[in-house]
């Protein structure tokens, strides 16, 4: 009893220091907060914007945009696929996913983790923003010291994320995967060739607007771009 009962006062604790309208509800529509230096603070608890249409008794937290099934739900005319890449997204619908990284409980990638339904916390600090994941206990750097790319890293779940700030937007930078990341649930892949940008923004308290180009010249014949949006998470924490 006694630890059933602290784990359900861990994830109900108040969040401390969060805007609130008067009956005591996070104020989603508030000033985005600011850091030290004066940029958008990024902190904060984040879930992915849930775009299925919702049951009549309502959405509950599992919940999960069209985007976790299909990055390219919302790219004109669908991703510009290279035919193997076409091939190989159907062969991986066709075969039920078994071969999924994120089934098999293997890291599932920077795009991906953008749709998945659990919850992901930002930690912003001067020189470095880090992302501890719910999903699988993992964790991604994203470094604002100006530090270059790497040239020849060595390949990798995550890659290696470099952003700067343009005015309120953080751009970020990511190369270094490995082959044979999927980008979502319809198997559709990120190669080794891949490089990754992100425009994040925080245009109020309760909002996070993720713009991904996707520039991967092995599996696709051009650039492409998705919009994502993440909402803050309130009065909550990551479960492992």
């Amino acid at each position: 009893m006694l630890p059933a009962f602290a784990h359900a006062q861990w994830l109900k604790h108040p969040t401390q220091g969060i805007p609130r309208t008067a009956d005591g509800s996070p104020n989603m529509t508030a000033p985005a907060p600011k850091s030290r230096d004066g940029t958008p603070d990024l902190s904060g608890t984040w879930m992915a914007e849930k775009t299925r249409p919702c049951p009549p008794d309502g959405c509950d937290d599992m919940q999960i945009s069209y985007q976790f099934l299909d990055i390219g739900w919302r790219v004109p005319g669908g991703l510009p696929y290279q035919p193997w890449a076409a091939d190989l997204a159907n062969q991986r619908t066709g075969n039920l996913r078994k071969d999924d990284p994120q089934s098999r409980c293997l890291p599932t990638g920077i795009v991906r983790m953008h749709t998945d339904p659990l919850y992901r916390s930002m930690v912003q600090t001067p020189g470095l923003i880090v992302i501890l994941n719910e999903r699988n206990a993992s964790y991604r750097r994203i470094f604002t010291d100006g530090r270059p790319l790497p040239v020849d890293p060595t390949p990798s779940w995550v890659g290696y994320s470099s952003g700067t700030w343009e005015g309120d937007t953080l751009v970020v930078w990511t190369t270094g995967f490995r082959d044979g990341l999927w980008l979502d649930w319809h198997g559709n892949e990120l190669s080794s060739q891949a490089k990754v940008r992100e425009r994040i923004t925080r245009p109020d308290y309760g909002h996070l607007d993720v713009e991904v180009t996707v520039d991967d010249p092995k599996s696709y014949t051009k650039p492409w771009t998705t919009k994502l949006r993440e909402i803050i998470a309130t009065d909550t924490e990551l479960v492992d």
